[in-house]
């Protein structure tokens, strides 16, 4: 709806365009023509706001070309920066692109100092309420709320009543959603207090837009976001236990499915803080503990992001996979501080914004500084009566947003729709509330090449110092897509856009960094078990994935340079290499089926399935999935290059599926190939040598050596003519990147005895089954010891027998063969021993690290060192 005051700014848009006669931009000009509604870049005298025409000048001097070719570059950063937003019930996939919208939101300073007053009282507000809900109730008691408001609310978790923490403060990080109302101010819209979303974003926001436009930087003043960040290090600092001068900290996360897991992964990061799930925590003698593949660690603070009643499934959802058991009990303890504690989404209730002028002024004896939207909460009968009579003019919600009731628009529905609604509510009016439908301000936005006005909305940010709040000079932005809709959800589809609080003059803020005392206590490089194990089949899932796609090269190129005419019987070499490729991927009964030897003649299909199927289990397609799901689940731990150049394997991905050829697959293997040499040669050159690099290593190294016995026994087990032999030789020392050495060595002269001597023995060649033997002995040695340090485990137990076969290998005594088959069984068994004493060493560091079995051992040293403490 439009108001009287509306009409009469457009009015006056329109009767002083003489004001912008001297300005020679024709974007503003022509954005400013397509207004019909109040605007951000016009004021209330329906001038253009300086900071605003400093803006359009900037955008004027780059062009709209120019600007359509920064929004690409936009585009290109945050994916190769991993920034995404998890679309739950998505058709496509769950993971969409997070968009940025190249204008940013203007604010000026002094404005926002205006905000701030609000937007810190609401904060201040909404914290008294929470702990008098989970404490004495006096609003109940006093009639300022009804009952129903809090006890019918599912964010009301009885379990959770009277526990306290450290600080006065008990909602230590509060976000609220603003838009500039009717009377041009802003207008408060929705609190999250439960675990707030959108920092992280923002921040990201903000590096982008600097690298993407430097032009800006230089034409306008803005404050930084990173003071809020410093605050919340400061505030959570101050949470640890009083003997620990540097507090361990977690940030607890549901995982990879959650739609704002990209935010976890930075935060963390870029706070310092252990990124956790809740299966990395467990509750022992009072106190949380992380599991790390170093024994169990202490946590003292818990940054939150589970929802509240996902927590605790002792005392609160029973079911729940996320939370921790036993939490609310160490809480209640004293003995681990939550951000924020379990139970605070009972104040998101949008029908407490009905009663918060009241509430305000009971609690604080003042006025609200900030509007809220008008509220009518339909459990009370006058309420519910005016509700029901404009029905056609409301937007009606539930009270409480846990139910996923989607907001009903009353001028949209038919008059059918509006009776159904009706009824609805009169079964159960307590449950809803309606709000009044405003006219909210637009902004500029770039889309579809033009920049037009669309309606947008402010989070905010702020964070507990214990006493007061600090707010974030900024804040994540969205905006709508859509013309005169308010669609600003990221679920929907709704824009991003980096947040600007403009000065006259530049910021003087010096960063504060949070000083930890004890710097040998780096809580931060904490390796979960969870981690430790994903590591490890990053590592191994790689180099499967080399491995096949190494070996399918090689049988392509033979595949190529022996062209089969119909009816002519394969070359006994491409049978030998066929069958190895399905030994190797072991894809039974594939090339190997002895009863049926038609994919032989026809190897196309097979080899169209092992590369491009992602179904087939075994498959290079197959394999990427996996190994872009298990990197994913640490992508923490990823720096910008490497998530660039895992973003190149998902597009190989997406070129097998799209490819209708073995040759266009072939050309796609080749580049898969080179990027997944980048990926670990990055990594490689970038991971801290420590115990997560160390399992990487030797995950990849427990896969080379068996993939490399798998293609050796397919090879060799079987004595082949002097022809046949002779060409698979040469493919094996080509698929272990041996053969120019060898050729180095031994010129054109072919033995099957140097062959396997320097495949098997040679220790100072990269891919020969000793030197992998010693890496991945080296690496199993640097993992944490067990109850008894100075003693081999069974994992390097298994290692060093493997190694003793493998150098005490006799090459000439190993290639008898049995006349009557051309089985070579000394050969086949010795291999086989070895390929079973490495298997086992995965099973081996499962119940060393990833099962926790030696943090049972941790726990009783660490209990019976703080009683010997105490005594």
């Amino acid at each position: 709806m439009v108001f009287s005051a509306q009409k009469a700014l457009i009015l006056c848009l329109n009767k002083n365009s003489s004001m912008t006669e001297n300005l020679s931009l024709s974007l503003l000009n022509t954005y400013k023509s397509s207004l019909n509604s109040y605007d951000e870049v016009i004021d209330h005298n329906g001038q253009v706001k300086p900071h605003w025409k400093t803006l359009f000048d900037t955008l004027e001097s780059i062009g709209i070309e120019g600007l359509e070719q920064r929004n690409e570059e936009i585009i290109s950063k945050l994916k190769e920066n991993g920034v995404t937003y998890n679309v739950y019930n998505a058709d496509n996939g769950s993971t969409r692109a997070w968009k940025l919208d190249p204008i940013p939101f203007l604010i000026h300073e002094k404005e926002w100092q205006q905000i701030e007053k609000g937007i810190k009282q609401r904060a201040q507000l909404l914290d008294l309420i929470l702990k008098d809900i989970y404490g004495p109730q006096r609003l109940i008691k006093e009639s300022i709320i009804p009952p129903e408001l809090v006890f019918d609310n599912s964010g009301f978790l009885l379990p959770c009543f009277d526990i306290k923490q450290k600080l006065p403060n008990q909602l230590l990080i509060y976000a609220c959603d603003m838009a500039r109302g009717p009377d041009g101010k802003m207008w408060l819209l929705d609190n999250r207090t439960q675990s707030p979303s959108g920092s992280g974003y923002a921040l990201e926001n903000r590096t982008v837009m600097a690298k993407v436009f430097p032009e800006l930087n230089k034409n306008i003043y803005r404050n930084r976001l990173s003071p809020y960040f410093n605050h919340l290090q400061q505030t959570v600092s101050t949470l640890g236990n009083l003997s620990n001068e540097n507090p361990n900290v977690v940030f607890l996360t549901p995982g990879p499915g959650n739609e704002t897991y990209f935010e976890h992964v930075y935060l963390s990061s870029y706070l310092g803080y252990t990124l956790v799930q809740g299966s990395d925590l467990l509750v022992r003698d009072g106190f949380v503990w992380l599991k790390s593949i170093d024994g169990l660690e202490r946590v003292d603070v818990i940054i939150r992001r589970v929802d509240d009643e996902w927590c605790d499934p002792l005392e609160l959802k029973q079911d729940s996979l996320l939370g921790i058991p036993g939490l609310l009990h160490v809480m209640r303890l004293g003995n681990v501080s939550v951000v924020n504690p379990p139970g605070a989404s009972v104040v998101e209730n949008y029908g407490l914004m009905a009663f918060m002028q009241n509430i305000c002024k009971f609690l604080l004896d003042e006025p609200l500084i900030m509007n809220s939207v008008a509220t009518w909460w339909c459990g009370q009968a006058k309420e519910l009566e005016f509700v029901l009579n404009n029905l056609h003019r409301l937007i009606i919600k539930k009270a409480n947003r846990k139910q996923g009731f989607k907001s009903r628009y009353g001028r949209l529905l038919s008059k059918s729709e509006l009776e159904e609604l009706r009824l609805m509510i009169l079964q159960n009016p307590k449950d809803f509330v309606a709000q009044e439908e405003v006219s909210l301000s637009t902004t500029p936005s770039f889309i579809d090449g033009k920049i037009v006005p669309r309606f947008a909305a402010i989070r905010a940010f702020l964070v507990s110092d214990g006493t007061d709040y600090k707010v974030m000079q900024g804040g994540l932005t969205r905006s709508s897509p859509i013309k005169d809709k308010f669609v600003i959800s990221n679920q929907l589809g709704g824009l991003s856009k980096d947040t600007w609080i403009v000065t006259d003059a530049p910021s003087e803020y010096y960063e504060r960094v949070v000083v930890r005392k004890n710097t040998t206590n780096l809580h931060n490089q904490s390796l979960t078990s969870r981690n430790a194990e994903n590591l490890f089949w990053v590592g191994r899932m790689f180099e499967r994935t080399m491995s096949l796609t190494s070996f399918l090269k090689i049988v392509l190129d033979r595949l190529n340079e022996n062209v089969n005419d119909k009816g002519q019987k394969r070359q006994e070499y491409l049978v030998v290499l066929l069958k190895s490729l399905t030994h190797l991927t072991i894809t039974y009964p594939g090339f190997a089926n002895e009863e049926d030897d038609s994919l032989l003649e026809n190897p196309e299909p097979e080899l169209f399935s092992l590369i491009a199927d992602t179904r087939k289990a075994g498959s290079v397609a197959y394999n990427i999935v996996s190994l872009l799901r298990t990197a994913n689940q640490v992508s923490e731990k990823w720096n910008a290059d490497t998530r660039r150049i895992l973003n190149l394997i998902e597009d190989n991905l997406q070129s097998f599926r799209d490819s209708h050829s073995i040759i266009q697959l072939s050309h796609g293997l080749d580049r898969l190939y080179t990027r997944l040499f980048a990926f670990h040669g990055n990594i490689f050159e970038t991971l801290p040598r420590d115990n997560g690099f160390y399992l990487l290593e030797a995950g990849k190294t427990i896969e080379r050596i068996l993939s490399l016995i798998s293609v050796l026994r397919s090879a060799f087990s079987f004595k082949n003519n002097d022809e046949v032999e002779t060409v698979i030789m040469e493919a094996v020392l080509e698929n272990h990147h041996l053969l120019a050495q060898y050729r180095h060595i031994y010129k054109s002269h072919w033995s099957l005895v140097a062959v396997l001597n320097m495949v098997l023995l040679e220790t100072n060649l990269p891919f020969t089954l000793s030197y992998l033997l010693d890496s991945l002995s080296s690496y199993l040695e640097k993992l944490p010891k067990g109850i008894e340090p100075n003693r081999l485990n069974i994992a390097q137990r298994n290692v060093l027998e493997a190694s003793t076969l493998v150098k005490l290998f006799d090459a000439e005594s190993m290639l008898n063969v049995d006349k009557d088959t051309q089985y070579r069984p000394e050969l086949d068994k010795t291999l086989e021993q070895v390929y079973d004493l490495i298997s086992k060493v995965t099973g081996n560091l499962t119940s060393l690290y990833f099962n926790h079995s030696v943090i049972q051992h941790s726990l009783l040293e660490t209990i019976e060192k703080r009683d010997s403490d105490e005594i």
